[in-house]
């Protein structure tokens, strides 16, 4: 008898030990991912925001799958984006849909994003610098990103990007497209997000990614991101 509540007690110490009100929550997986671009845009589509709607033309608004620039490495592929910013504020992004993550998981993200910038470093430009004032940001939300038409006519971003150099709700800034040279020609940068950005995936275990550029530079930004990795832990 004595062995058999002995017996009982520890399964019961067990028991409680293994089980606790968190058992039923959703087990967080820790998902990495890296696109290279080497024969396509691996779906990343393009958007554009903060310029006049229909202005598409004379903002030189264009997205392409396209080789590095002579100055590189031509046999990689990359994402070609390029716009003239006539409005002091042209915010160009590319985005896509990320699945197979926990559903309604909460997830810390890092990016590591390597893009071609031929804006050499501490150069004076229109409204701001070429390099310093073209500002690089990440991040992620639920729900499709795109932009929508307020009411004085222009193209706004769907989610809280930030302004410039400032963060926002679900976009933070990884640095600047300065190619750290005193020269107008292509050079790869790698930037990535000092801290982890939270973010919560949804019921279905999706997210939408988006990188991009908030440019005080009033001119053309033409950039090709090479390679881009993020990591959800």
């Amino acid at each position: 008898m004595r062995n058999y509540f002995s017996t009982l007690f520890f399964a019961l110490l067990i028991f409680n030990v293994g089980c606790s009100e968190d058992d039923n929550a959703p087990v967080k997986k820790t998902m990495s991912l890296k696109f290279e671009f080497a024969s396509d845009k691996e779906g990343w589509t393009e958007g554009f925001a903060d310029y006049p709607q229909g202005e598409e033309s004379s903002y030189e608004l264009s997205y392409t799958h396209a080789n590095l620039p002579d100055e590189l490495d031509t046999s990689q592929g990359s994402l070609k984006i390029s716009g003239n910013n006539h409005s002091d504020d042209l915010f160009m992004y590319i985005k896509r849909k990320i699945t197979g993550l926990t559903p309604n998981g909460s997830y810390q993200v890092k990016f590591n994003v390597e893009v071609a910038s031929n804006a050499p470093s501490n150069a004076f430009g229109v409204g701001g610098a070429p390099g310093e004032s073209v500002y690089l940001k990440a991040g992620a939300t639920t729900g499709e990103i795109t932009t929508t038409v307020d009411n004085s006519g222009h193209h706004r971003m769907t989610l809280d990007k930030g302004n410039q150099e400032e963060d926002g709700k679900d976009m933070v800034l990884i640095g600047n497209v300065a190619n750290g040279t005193d020269k107008d020609q292509y050079v790869l940068i790698s930037k990535s997000n000092k801290d982890a950005f939270p973010v919560t995936a949804d019921s279905n275990g999706e997210l939408w990614v988006v990188i991009g550029t908030d440019s005080g530079f009033e001119s053309v930004t033409t950039l090709y991101y090479n390679k881009i990795s993020i990591l959800f832990e």
